[in-house]
């Protein structure tokens, strides 16, 4: 429908920097897996969005 809001990628938290190929949003570098769920999850309470994971080392925050 022509109603709908766009989707945009937000964000991205991610433990491998090497991975990173460019931007346009907000990047986030966590040192584990574990900090990485825990930023991810805090992001998406503080932004209203929410958290996918694209791999082990990678989440993104997606506002719908």
């Amino acid at each position: 429908m022509d109603n709908e809001l766009p989707t945009n990628i937000i964000a991205v938290i991610t433990t491998k920097q090497e991975n990173l190929k460019g931007g346009g949003v907000p990047v986030f570098i966590s040192k584990d897996k574990d900090e990485l769920q825990q930023t991810s999850s805090r992001l998406e309470k503080i932004l209203d969005a929410s958290a996918h994971e694209i791999d082990q080392n990678t989440m993104i925050i997606v506002a719908h």
